[in-house]
């Protein structure tokens, strides 16, 4: 038979921007390749203790997770089809780290109207609020994050000094329940990634203690 493949469709890592209210998607943001290394740091957050016994196993919440990766971004394969790409052609890769970018910008509009604001008077404006960022790698790890370093690396220039090639490299803590809230759409979608960690590690085989060397604890 022709046609046909046995290759496993490639998933993209990406983000998707939703509103934090209503939950709608604003933007996907779908990465060109998919970075070889994912760094995941997870720090327990224990209870303390009182003032006269020590709970050290105690947890007062979820850990605090980060995730660190580096993303490349090349336009050679666009620019060899520019008739298919002609954003690409006209300002390079300037619109794919614009989409990034604006992640960690304030909306203008609302700084504008902000400023109208505080110009007749009005005592107390509310900071603008951003779309919240999910970040997606595979179907069992879709998590709102807070974006907390972003950096941009261009590497490659076309004669009108737009760049073409291009890594980013993404800081993300990623917001539990203590940080959202359990009455929020973010709040579910953490909820639903922590109960699949325990789901997962339901899956995970359990050994024995002979493996340890050990024939009994007590």
């Amino acid at each position: 038979m022709t046609g046909l493949t046995r290759s496993p469709k490639l998933l993209k890592g990406g983000i998707i921007l939703i509103d934090p209210s209503s939950g709608a998607v604003q933007r996907v943001i779908a990465l060109q390749y998919n970075p070889d290394l994912l760094t995941r740091s997870l720090t327990p957050q224990g209870a303390g203790s009182s003032t006269t016994l020590s709970q050290p196993l105690r947890l007062k919440g979820p850990p605090i997770e980060t995730l660190k990766l580096d993303a490349d971004i090349d336009a050679t394969d666009q620019l060899a089809a520019p008739d298919q790409h002609a954003a690409v052609v006209e300002v390079g890769l300037h619109a794919q780290l614009a989409a990034l970018e604006v992640m960690v910008y304030p909306d203008s509009g609302t700084l504008i109207r902000n400023n109208a604001l505080a110009s007749v008077g009005t005592l107390e404006i509310a900071p603008v609020e951003a779309p919240l960022p999910l970040f997606v790698w595979s179907k069992e790890r879709v998590v709102p994050v807070r974006i907390t370093d972003f950096s941009i690396v261009e590497e490659a220039f076309d004669a009108q000094l737009n760049p073409i090639r291009a890594r980013v490299s993404l800081g993300m803590r990623v917001l539990n329940i203590n940080d959202l809230g359990f009455g929020s759409k973010a709040g579910h979608l953490y909820m639903v990634y922590h109960q699949g960690r325990e789901r997962l590690a339901r899956k995970a085989s359990s050994a024995s203690l002979a493996s340890l060397g050990l024939n009994a604890l007590f």
